[in-house]
């Protein structure tokens, strides 16, 4: 194995190490002291757990036991190893922490429950292991029968919290889904990141003038397609240059504003961008070097 290989394996496995460090105390700190439950498999376990005394640390291996071996069949193995190394550790790490009472708030609990456990799943997953059994059952099920994974975790969840609000208190069921909401929309920023990034496709007569103009101006990179023919509001164009880029949504209007200032019949699609790798994005392209580039004309 090559240093280049290992240094990436030690940066993933220290990553997952953190990931489990944050699930573990929002659990160990704030969730189970107080009774609450989280989503997925920890939510089945912690709920046996207020019903028959056995530890926790144990019901979490036990029950992802059936979750893993499916996953052997769905997923890569890659991501089930890393996925049995996370599941272990962070058992480990709840029967080994020990915390004094941080608050007795339940609004509170719920909240920075929510947040410490969601921070911790999205960066396990972000570095390919799952923390949760939950998902990679959604996995097979989107396999097997087409249904989106998002509908088979909250299906999932919802008669996990119905069963909670029966067995234990309907109050202890809706701080529940509270916590769960919040732990679903961290580990969703977690893996998509806090950047919002906007993809933007321009086709205009003015093409290269609105090329010198983005880079000039914004600085970001720009991928060009070569456009055989098209038909508008401007009759038919011929051999024209497309204009690709992406931009952080703070820029998302001086783009319009420069693309509208040069030909304000241009077409210009907008679209989500999840994530992006690479490239001159997150270090925007250093104007020094733009200066080259001579005064754009405004038509």
């Amino acid at each position: 194995m090559n240093t280049k290989k290992a240094s990436t394996y030690f940066y993933e496995y220290f990553q997952i190490f953190v990931g489990i460090l944050l699930a573990s105390i929002g659990l160990k700190a704030f969730l189970l002291p107080n009774g609450f439950l989280d989503g997925g498999v920890t939510g089945i376990a912690l709920l046996i757990q207020t019903q028959i005394p056995l530890n926790v640390s144990i019901l979490l291996i036990v029950i992802s036991i059936p979750f893993l071996i499916l996953g052997y069949y769905t997923v890569s193995k890659r991501i089930v190893v890393k996925s049995i190394i996370s599941i272990l550790g962070l058992a480990i790490f709840i029967h080994l922490e020990n915390f004094e009472t941080i608050t007795d708030d339940k609004l509170l609990i719920s909240i920075f429950g929510g947040l410490l456990v969601g921070s911790g799943i999205g960066i396990a997953i972000r570095n390919g292991a799952v923390l949760d059994g939950s998902e990679i059952l959604g996995i097979y099920l989107n396999d097997k029968f087409g249904i989106s994974i998002g509908k088979i975790v909250l299906l999932f969840n919802v008669i996990l919290f119905s069963i909670t609000a029966f067995v234990v208190s309907v109050e202890v069921a809706l701080y529940s889904i509270l916590t769960y909401i919040i732990a679903a929309k961290v580990t969703d920023t977690v893996i998509e990141g806090f950047e919002d990034f906007i993809g933007v496709t321009i086709v205009s007569k003015q093409n290269t003038i609105i090329k010198k103009a983005i880079m000039l101006e914004l600085g970001v990179g720009l991928t060009i397609y070569k456009g055989s023919s098209g038909f508008g509001n401007n009759g038919k164009m011929n051999d024209f240059d497309i204009i690709h880029s992406i931009v952080n949504r703070i820029d998302i209007r001086k783009m319009y504003r420069i693309v509208q200032e040069i030909d304000p019949n241009a077409f210009i699609v907008e679209f989500d961008v999840n994530n992006v790798k690479g490239g001159v994005l997150r270090h925007y392209i250093d104007k020094k070097k733009n200066r080259k580039l001579s005064k754009i004309p405004r038509l």
